[in-house]
């Protein structure tokens, strides 16, 4: 199955390069924004100089041609100029994370780079003494600054694409794939010019826009993404020191929103996280009105959201659509580091039509212009912009019926249980439509006897409590009663971790291979404790678990009066107390609506009690006999006390039948209620069969 746009144009040959692109807007609107670090900023004009001023300096620097450049700096105006530089002197250059500084290393290591553009802080930590040429931005500053800003003499790159889809000539710019162990990926100038080509057809760029990438400098979001600004006369927003997810998720949310707020931010590339982050949370103030329903002059509110990088399911893509101002669009972006970060994309208007269950959905949409989305035997591939050979993806995906592309999952997240393999997408997203769950993971723990058992990690949805995390989760007997008729049993987690947000990637993904190994329950608390009454994921209404209890105490007092009615029916005279005085038969009368109590909470206790006991983790076997040892201690006083009532004390016949039907059942229910109050709870992965 394939999908291609209509502006798909392969092998139409590129008539200039990002470079030129850039160099002809700082001609034709050198006073321009082109960058904005804080109160600081570079137009058009004085970045194309710096750009120039470095270009002359790595000309004059004696390196080979066409060298290979790594830039390791922070997202600050250095990263661009030095960027742009590189171009300028006919190199390719690579983005390193100095946030992150082993990886750094190992990619640094792997790349052996002609020369290393660093500053002195992040040198010490990158270079153990043996690493390549370096070039202290902050030392050479002052040299640089004499250089001139005129540009540099270059040879005009190759940009006619290749047949086969290999870099034609000297490459733009070397990506590194978001896995667990990056690879590297050369990415030539035709390329790089098709990808932006290919997003500015589809998010209608503008001069008046300024952008704002949240990840890393190193991820393709923003190594290949950064055209998107610079290239289309538009402004590149750059957070001094961001607070990252992964470090603090709630204060990235909120130093997100201050830089969209200050900087009016109107175009935002981020991750899942990111988007959700826009989401009304109650223990935070909103977005000034300012920067959601003011136009300033020359700037605009924010108009679009692309999210890359993982999986958006639609529910959270429609919460965040809501979030935001009328007009303004969330697209759901599916893109791979040999196509320069382009795919297919998606947004809510393709829909035809309404779908049900949108929790479980995660939309792709249809190709980049210029690109190809193939599904061969399940597996998702891509043609990159501008032509080349289809690229496997590694991921599950299907073509639906109404010519979107659905996403079904990661080929590398598929794991053995019990000897069959599990693709965990689909389980997921079933769990997923529980009302208190807003992301999961399942992955197969090894249980300590040479078998694994199937866990469930998850995390509830936006607006979570932040004082009193997870307690608004399922406990396990919830989520394996939510999924009992949803999902065959094999695959019925038999634990489930409660955890406060998912662990991710630098590239946005989620870290499968960082949840807590091996993992430990949170101590069960009251369902619903901690959330707000009639809420659901993202505002809604829900039944909480208040109204379940007072469902059994409604339903135990309408069994006991029906059982007080009754009474006479079954066992006649029981209840007569002619004769008995006034005090005593009021005691007497009161014990009579109690036994009637006990019997309805029994019954009741027999239809929603287990499953409560379960929560325990004391083992299935001895649960259900302590749950109908409970059921028994509870219904036997009503017949147990009306038969005694009626049996002469002579009688010893029905006396013993009496004490062995009852009593000796009484003990024997007491007995196995201390052994299941003293038993010691068993680890969340040996649940009994």
């Amino acid at each position: 199955m394939t999908q291609a746009p209509k502006s798909a144009r392969p092998g139409r040959p590129a008539l200039d390069t990002v470079l030129e692109r850039f160099e002809r807007w700082a001609r034709d609107t050198p006073d321009a924004p082109a960058l904005l670090a804080g109160p600081d900023g570079l137009t058009y004009a004085e970045l194309d100089a710096r750009a120039n001023r470095l270009a002359h300096h790595l000309l004059e620097a004696g390196l080979p041609a066409h060298p290979l450049v790594a830039v390791a700096t922070t997202l600050g105006p250095d990263l661009p100029i030095a960027v742009l530089a590189v171009l300028k002197a006919d190199g390719t250059y690579a983005l390193l994370d100095t946030g992150d500084p082993h990886t750094a290393q190992s990619l640094l290591a792997a790349l052996r780079p002609d020369l290393l553009l660093t500053h002195t802080p992040h040198h010490a930590r990158l270079d153990g003494g043996d690493g390549p040429r370096t070039l202290l931005l902050d030392a050479e500053s002052a040299r640089i600054a004499e250089r001139p800003a005129d540009p540099p003499a270059r040879p005009a790159p190759d940009t006619a694409p290749p047949p086969n889809g290999s870099v034609a000539g000297p490459p733009a710019a070397v990506l590194f794939t978001g896995s667990a162990a990056p690879r590297q990926v050369r990415i030539g100038h035709a390329r790089l010019l098709a990808a932006l080509e290919g997003w500015a057809e589809i998010a209608r760029l503008t001069p008046e826009d300024r952008h704002l990438f949240t990840c890393g400098p190193d991820v393709t979001a923003f190594a290949a993404g950064w055209t998107r600004a610079l290239c289309s006369g538009g402004a590149l927003v750059l957070p001094r020191d961001p607070v990252r997810q992964a470090e603090d998720p709630r204060r990235h949310a909120e130093d997100l929103l201050r830089t969209i707020t200050t900087q009016r931010v109107s175009v935002l590339h981020t991750d899942p996280a990111g988007a959700l982050a826009l989401l009304p949370d109650p223990d935070r103030a909103p977005l000034p009105a300012q920067s959601r329903h003011e136009d300033g002059p020359g700037t605009g509110p924010l108009r679009l959201v692309a999210v890359t990088g993982d999986r958006l399911h639609l529910d959270e893509q429609s919460a965040v659509q809501a979030a935001l101002r009328p007009g303004a669009r969330v697209l759901n972006v599916y893109g791979l580091t040999e196509c320069a970060g382009n795919g297919t994309w998606f947004e809510l208007p393709q829909l035809p039509r309404p779908l049900d269950d949108p929790e479980r959905l995660s939309l792709l949409g249809t190709p980049h212009p210029g690109c190809r989305a193939d599904v061969r035997d399940g597996e998702i591939h891509l043609t990159p912009p501008g032509g080349g050979d289809a690229v496997p993806t590694g991921d599950l995906g299907r073509l639906r019926a109404d010519g979107l592309l659905e996403f079904g999952g990661r080929v590398r997240d598929r794991f053995d249980l019990a000897g069959r393999p599990v693709d965990p997408h689909p389980l997921e997203a079933v769990i997923r439509s529980h009302p208190r769950i807003g992301a999961a993971i399942v992955a197969a723990v090894p249980s300590g006897k040479g078998e694994n058992r199937l866990v469930a990690y998850v995390a509830p949805p936006h607006g979570d409590p932040p004082r009193s995390p997870g307690t608004t989760l399922p406990e396990t007997w919830e989520l394996r009663a939510h999924l009992a008729e949803k999902v065959p049993a094999g695959l019925v987690p038999r634990a489930v971790i409660r955890l406060r947000t998912l662990p991710r990637t630098r590239g946005g993904q989620e870290d499968r291979a960082r949840v807590p190994q091996p993992p430990l329950l949170l101590a069960p608390t009251p369902p619903g404790y901690g959330r707000r009454p009639g809420a659901t994921k993202y505002g809604g209404a829900n039944t909480g678990q208040g109204s379940l209890s007072c469902a059994v105490g409604c339903g135990a007092l309408a069994i006991g009066l029906v059982a007080r009615l009754v009474t006479n029916l079954l066992w006649p005279g029981s209840t007569d107390l002619t004769g008995i005085p006034l005090h005593w038969a009021v005691l007497f009368g009161l014990l009579h609506a109690l036994e009637c109590v006990a019997f309805g909470l029994g019954v009741m206790f027999l239809f929603n009690g287990r499953r409560r006991m379960l929560a325990q983790r004391r083992g299935r076997r001895v649960t259900t006999a302590a749950h109908l040892a409970v059921v028994y201690l509870l219904v036997s006083w009503w017949p147990q006390d009306n038969l005694y009532r009626l049996a002469a004390k002579q009688d010893w016949a029905r006396q013993a039948t009496l004490v062995y039907v009852f009593n000796v059942p009484l003990m024997i229910a007491a007995g196995i209620l201390a052994f299941y109050v003293t038993r010691r709870p068993t680890s969340p992965f040996d649940f009994d069969d």
